[in-house]
């Protein structure tokens, strides 16, 4: 074998995935076919539950140092730092739970530099063209073999088709197309038109308008993005320069499994969807999270509880759906005409109202998602923790991501649950919190009365 994982994909996801699985005592080998990293700002933010995914990584420092030019940029494109819904800019974030805005490439950047200190190796320049499978493993482009090989690698993903992995869903209705302009002349105000809508702050301007038969190929120019914001808005306008031009739409489409024997996938490879929200990033990296450990414990001396490995379809496959859910409803309100226009009127209002407005924000962040564990158990279990607030014995002060770098599962104990301590995870004594279980991902797999030998058996 040449790796225990092989990780077709070095973006976001596949960096994660392959930091997670070393982490967890696996040889994982990233192929990446660009023969540099990406400098493609596709996104700019990390919702809360990747953001504590990487504090508990110890990456924590680096995002609030990002975070802080991030946020200037946010507000100087977008005129605000509020989340929004459907381009509706009213949502409050929640001041307990942190979030992250950081370009992509910089993410990207900062997610090498932990995969390659743990010493994962990458190899760039390396594009997957085959697949071979069978009982023992897969076998790539006839070169690498793996226990394992996972498909990170975006939304027209080869492994998935090499695989043959159904990926079913709805196509485009809307298409945007955007970038950072110089304008020479006057240009029309932003906002929603009959044709569609015309989004202009600070250098970044953009149009969504219906989609066509066939979108454009080749990299996005100034006159088509002139010509788009002249069928939207009517005005003829001069884009002297366009940079970082950008074309998107709002196809939404799920693998049925992400799973096929020795093969899986996660990130865009496994879902798509509109960019709306910025849930596309978050929701890849959570995959990684949930997959990693699970199938380093196969890989790495068949350690896996029975049912491991399929538990990653049944936890993440229902995520991937709520965001599809969501993003399918975002494109309903940003799609042109006057009977959406009423509706868009009713639904910022309806966010003006404090429940409301944090049923959306929330809807968004994904925290309310609630894993479905094999065993009876009750809430929290199943949700991802947030970065607890920890006093010891004597009286010392931590954060829960300050005892989670090893990337073992955790448990919490207070004084009379210390007799529940267990080899397999790391333990820690607290007099304020818990007792809590928490797997690696930041799921809580036990909390409360009684044992967690049924949590711990099933996951550890």
């Amino acid at each position: 074998m040449d790796a225990d994982v092989i990780v077709a994909g070095a973006g976001p996801v596949g960096l994660l995935l392959a930091a997670e699985l070393k982490l967890a005592g696996a040889e994982p080998l990233v192929l990446e076919r660009r023969p540099t990293p990406s400098e493609e700002t596709k996104a700019r933010g990390l919702g809360v539950l990747a953001t504590e995914l990487l504090w508990r990584r110890g990456l924590g420092d680096q995002l609030a140092e990002a975070d802080a030019a991030g946020t200037r940029d946010l507000a100087r494109d977008h005129g605000t730092t509020l989340g929004h819904f459907a381009n509706i800019h009213k949502l409050v974030p929640d001041p307990d739970r942190p979030r992250a805005t950081i370009w992509q490439p910089q993410l990207e950047r900062l997610l090498t530099e932990h995969a390659l200190a743990l010493g994962v190796r990458i190899l760039r320049g390396h594009e997957v063209t085959g697949i071979e499978s069978d009982d023992d493993g897969v076998t790539v482009d006839q070169r690498w073999r793996a226990r394992y090989l996972v498909g990170c690698d975006g939304g027209r993903s080869t492994v998935r088709k090499l695989a043959g992995f159904a990926f079913p869903g709805t196509p485009a209705l809307l298409r945007t197309t955007a970038g950072r302009v110089r304008f020479g002349g006057d240009v029309p105000p932003g906002g929603r038109y009959p044709a569609g809508a015309f989004l202009h702050g600070g250098s970044m301007a953009g149009v969504t308008e219906p989609a066509g038969d066939a979108e454009p190929a080749g990299p996005v120019t100034a006159a088509e993005l002139a010509d788009g914001i002249r069928r939207v808005t009517g005005a003829t306008v001069v884009v002297e320069e366009l940079t970082d031009g950008r074309r998107f739409g709002d196809q939404a489409r799920q693998a049925s499994t992400y799973r096929d024997g020795h093969v899986f996938l996660a990130g865009d490879a496994a879902h798509v969807h509109s960019p709306s929200g910025g849930q596309g990033l978050n929701l890849g990296l959570l995959d990684a999270a949930n997959l990693g450990w699970k199938l380093a414990a196969a890989a790495a001396g068949g350690r896996a509880p029975g049912g491991l490995l399929d538990s990653y379809t049944r936890e993440r496959h229902p995520a991937g759906e709520a965001v599809l859910r969501n993003t399918r409803a975002q494109s309903a309100l940003l799609a042109p005409g006057p009977h959406v226009d009423a509706l868009r009127e009713i639904v910022a209002e309806l966010m003006d109202l404090p429940a409301a407005n944090r049923y959306f924000a929330d809807l968004l962040s994904g925290v309310h998602q609630r894993c479905e564990l094999p065993y009876a158990t009750e809430e929290p279990a199943g949700t991802y923790t947030p970065d607890l607030e920890l006093i010891d014995d004597a009286g010392t002060v931590t954060r829960l991501h300050e005892h989670t770098r090893t990337g073992r599962g955790l448990l919490l104990l207070t004084p009379d649950t210390r007799h529940l301590a267990d080899e397999r995870v790391d333990v820690v004594p607290v007099t304020n919190a818990g007792p809590l279980l928490l797997r690696p991902d930041g799921v809580i797999a036990w909390a409360g009365e009684g044992s967690p030998k049924a949590a711990l058996d099933a996951w550890f």
